[in-house]
């Protein structure tokens, strides 16, 4: 396990699986037999050392007559799997009233289809093994939940114009890529702006992509992500810093409407 909270998470999860089991009267290996997994799986999902899948949760809630306990834990243990640090940025993000991301290497994360996500996951080097790139690409689709929960948080995009022509995954996925890119411009709690490239006089994103939150407490704090690294700002003075460049970037862009034609040319570019 790669941290200590997902740990506690799939040992609880295993302690009541194991609670049920010996409760109805089973063996590791009877359970196994019944919910066509092995006795080793069984025994490895109860000491917290295997994830569930959801069809061991609900085969083992059924045979054991947990009457829906178990299958319920379900979304517990989907979480668990995430890494850490995704983990850590979702509870921020529900907790925002505010977010601003510039990105200009790729499509933001939070804007992503799964099938752009995937082909970005699956460049990465070291190779990521299949299991891994469905692992990630779960997690990133699941902080879209962003986009629905009440009260509605203002999010702002700004993208750099190359992240709307790198054919990530190749046309068909840059084309859907875009289109969803469109769909989600058009809700009112969320906008997306274009730095074009030939705004090379003024631009104040040179130094490179991050992001923003501005949390119910009234607090504000920064995100970076470089390379191997994942790193929280919370020094005012730093957050100040990325306030500041984050307006000149905003207004140095396109605007949102002015974005949406540019998406809509370089879509039909693509065609």
């Amino acid at each position: 396990m790669e941290d200590e909270e997902a740990e506690a998470v799939l040992k609880a999860v295993g302690r009541q699986i194991k609670v049920w089991r010996e409760a109805a009267g089973l063996k590791q290996a009877e359970l196994g037999k019944r919910i066509r997994y092995s006795e080793e799986m069984v025994s490895s999902v109860e000491r917290g050392r295997r994830s569930p899948k959801p069809d061991f949760l609900d085969g083992a809630d059924e045979v054991l007559g947990a009457g829906g306990k178990l299958s319920a834990m379900k979304e517990d243990v989907e979480k668990a799997q995430y890494p850490k640090n995704v983990r850590d940025l979702a509870k921020l993000e529900d907790e925002a009233i505010e977010m601003g991301a510039y990105s200009n290497h790729h499509i933001h994360g939070l804007l992503q289809t799964t099938e752009y996500a995937q082909a970005l996951y699956a460049m990465r080097r070291p190779a990521y093994a299949e299991e891994e790139i469905d692992r990630l690409v779960a997690a990133r689709m699941a902080r879209k939940t962003v986009f629905d929960r009440t009260p509605r948080p203002l999010i702002t995009f700004v993208q750099e114009e190359v992240t709307l022509r790198r054919p990530i995954g190749g046309k068909m996925v840059l084309r859907k890529q875009l289109e969803h890119l469109l769909e989600i411009g058009q809700l009112r709690h969320i906008e997306i702006q274009v730095m074009p490239t030939d705004r090379d006089e003024e631009h104040a994103g040179m130094a490179g992509p991050f992001r923003l939150l501005k949390l119910q407490n009234g607090k504000t704090l920064g995100h970076l992500e470089v390379q191997l690294h994942s790193r929280l700002v919370s020094d005012p003075r730093e957050v100040q810093i990325l306030e500041m460049r984050y307006g000149m970037i905003r207004s140095q862009a396109l605007s949102p409407r002015e974005s949406q034609a540019f998406i809509k040319q370089v879509l039909g570019e693509e065609t």
